[in-house]
């Protein structure tokens, strides 16, 4: 049986919003969702997350929830026609004060725009695809000469080259849904635009006061936090390597070394780490991606990102199943190239500080020189010790078997893990490690004569406790 270990991301909208859909995506590899905040209603959002976790339960494994806060909105407002064409070298004005926009001026989302750019400074609109030299400021207009222009619409988004824009991490519309977030207990939270990790701190601790226990993703967008990335990636469980905004405010050319050297980072501080942003951005209207898009998805695998994701090709494309099955398809291929024993010699430390992570360590060095290990289970209440099989790379699939709800649906971003429900009705270890082996034996990860690394905690149901190796060939104990 192969299996794919990159985890799949995919946005929910109006593309994947019908359960029949859905429901092809998660059977074509979806193994997490995205909710993205930006649009829709609550109602919205707690129907969607209430549709995949019933299909989810239908098939027997968890399907991650993830909400990700819009942030800031740093845009234009409206035209009075909805659009306009701006030229190289024409004069035009960002005004907050501009109700509805013409030929000369628009209007502002961003009311502070004013006060934080000055002559010289060079804004990027409409994801870099409109450029403007910042020549004066006026009280509430940003006068501006036009260096590369082309149409501009409504709502389009402003970024300063370089960075340098002051809008905070967090805003009142993202208060509301992180309430909402809570609602539909989201397995992630993720931030636009984090600054720093104190904004990452702050996040969670308005998640956790809302009642929700999410794991916290810290988007990568912002210039500003590429000096701080340590103390943002410290700070957060799961970082994303947002390369939309990010290559407008560093430039394109940036973001390729800045990818391998985040997923480098975030793995060296046992972090999950995303990759998103126009992966297959060709499938919005085309039924196969590009070769550069494959090649696009096979590095980041190749890099060892925990997951890629897929943005508006699933959530308004035409194709949101075949972008799925494509991913698939290219994560596949790439983990037959993974160079697994370079990066896992790179990942072991020479001494380890905790008793679960050395368990963790000896079924990685057992399943790399043991014939006919088949299979890595993990009977785990927090998942601390799948984290650490998580980061080894090893080549045996790693079964996360839990009773905790919380747990299993956060191991679905972990790389490799594969994380079931397992009730443990009894405190008889032996009875418990038979029950494990059976369940894998029922969903088809092992046969008779297999061996599988078992870890445990003793005593039976302490959290973080893992403490036990044991190996077991399967079928023994019925002979």
């Amino acid at each position: 049986m192969t299996i794919r270990k990159t985890k799949i991301v995919a946005t929910l909208g109006p593309s994947s919003s019908a359960e029949e859909v859905l429901a092809q995506m998660i059977d074509a590899g979806v193994d997490v969702v995205r909710l993205n905040f930006s649009h829709g209603t609550a109602e919205d959002h707690i129907a969607r997350a209430d549709l995949v976790r019933k299909l989810g339960w239908e098939r027997r494994r968890p399907v991650g929830v993830l909400c990700d806060l819009q942030g800031p909105k740093i845009r234009i407002g409206k035209f009075e026609n909805n659009k306009i064409e701006l030229r190289d070298g024409d004069k035009f004005i960002l005004d907050a004060a501009c109700p509805l926009g013409n030929q000369q001026r628009v209007g502002l989302d961003y009311k502070t725009l004013p006060q934080e750019v000055e002559p010289g400074a060079v804004l990027l609109l409409d994801d870099g695809r409109i450029v403007m030299t910042v020549v004066a400021v006026k009280g509430p207009e940003v006068h501006c000469v036009v260096n590369v222009g082309g149409m501009l619409s409504n709502n389009k988004g402003i970024n300063r080259k370089g960075g340098g824009l002051a809008a905070e991490a967090l805003t009142d519309k993202d208060k509301e849904d992180i309430k909402t977030a809570a609602a539909l207990e989201a397995d992630f939270v993720a931030i636009s635009f984090p600054r720093s990790g104190a904004d990452i701190e702050y996040a969670r601790q308005l998640v956790r006061a809302a009642g929700c226990q999410a794991s916290i993703v810290a988007k990568i967008e912002r210039a500003e936090a590429i000096p701080v990335l340590e103390e943002i990636i410290d700070a957060a469980d799961v970082i994303m390597v947002a390369r939309g905004d990010l290559g407008v405010e560093v430039g394109d050319a940036a973001v390729p070394g800045l990818q391998k050297r985040m997923i480098r980072m975030a793995r060296a501080r046992n972090k999950i780490v995303i990759t998103a942003t126009q992966m297959m951005e060709s499938m919005i209207t085309n039924p196969i991606p590009t070769r550069a898009e494959v090649s696009d998805v096979a590095n980041a695998v190749l890099d060892g990102t925990d997951a890629v994701m897929l943005s508006a090709e699933s959530a308004a494309g035409k194709y949101p199943v075949e972008a799925v099955e494509a991913m698939h398809r290219v994560c596949l291929e790439a983990e037959k190239d993974y160079d697994s024993q370079h990066l896992q010699e790179q990942r072991m430390p020479r001494q380890f500080e905790r008793i679960d992570q050395s368990i963790a360590m000896a079924a990685v060095h057992v399943a790399a020189h043991l014939s006919k290990v088949k299979a890595i289970a993990s009977l785990t209440q927090s998942g601390t010790s799948v984290m650490w099989l998580s980061r080894s790379n090893t080549q045996v699939p790693i079964y996360a078997l839990s009773s905790e709800k919380v747990t299993r649906r956060k191991l679905t971003l972990f790389r490799g893990v594969y994380p079931y429900p397992f009730e443990q009705n009894t405190e008889d270890r032996d009875q418990i490690l038979l029950d494990a082996e059976e369940e894998l034996r029922m969903r088809g990860a092992v046969k008779d004569g297999d061996l599988i690394l078992l870890t445990i905690g003793e005593p039976i149901g302490k959290s973080g406790g893992t403490n036990t190796l044991k190996i077991v060939k399967v079928g023994e104990h019925l002979k």
